[in-house]
């Protein structure tokens, strides 16, 4: 009998849906970091330049919602951003409390190089894949993350 390698998988759970998105989702997730850091960006750099593109100025409040980026991680990459002339921040006329972050020229090019790079990632990520595969990948990834993140499964709490 042969001795089984040390990196095969139990045949119990490689076939299961969750183990292949788990699997495929790391691959993603090491694919797109990559490529962000060939241009010295993060991940959180990218959510962040793309919002503030999409949506224009905004506090770090309405861009950690935007965005998806808790607010104690939120300075950090403001920081980090600013620091390279990436967003700037200026007080909000309305609200001397906080400030406006908005998208500087260059970080509008850095957004173009993330964009290019993260346009090679999915490219890499989906090779095998037919542009109709990848279409109805695309169709089943969004009709379960709709369905998941549904909440109307869950009781609204009364009012007190």
């Amino acid at each position: 009998m042969e001795k089984p390698s040390e990196e095969e998988t139990p045949t119990r759970w490689e076939g299961l849906p969750s183990w292949l998105l788990g699997q495929t989702a790391q691959h993603a997730h090491r694919l797109v970091g990559d490529g962000f850091s060939s241009v010295g960006a993060r991940g959180y750099h990218y959510r962040l330049l793309a919002t503030l593109e999409d949506f224009g100025p905004a506090s770090q409040a309405a861009l950690g919602r935007r965005s998806g980026i808790h607010l104690s991680d939120m300075v950090a990459t403001i920081n980090e951003l600013a620091d390279r002339g990436l967003v700037e921040r200026a007080p909000d006329p309305f609200d001397g409390r906080r400030n406006i972050i908005s998208l500087t020229a260059a970080g509008k090019r850095q957004l173009r190089r993330l964009d290019k790079r993260l346009a090679e990632s999915q490219d890499e990520l989906l090779a095998p894949l037919s542009p109709e595969e990848r279409q109805r990948l695309i169709e089943l990834l969004s009709k379960l993350s709709d369905h998941h993140n549904r909440r109307t499964d869950i009781p609204e709490e009364p009012m007190r």
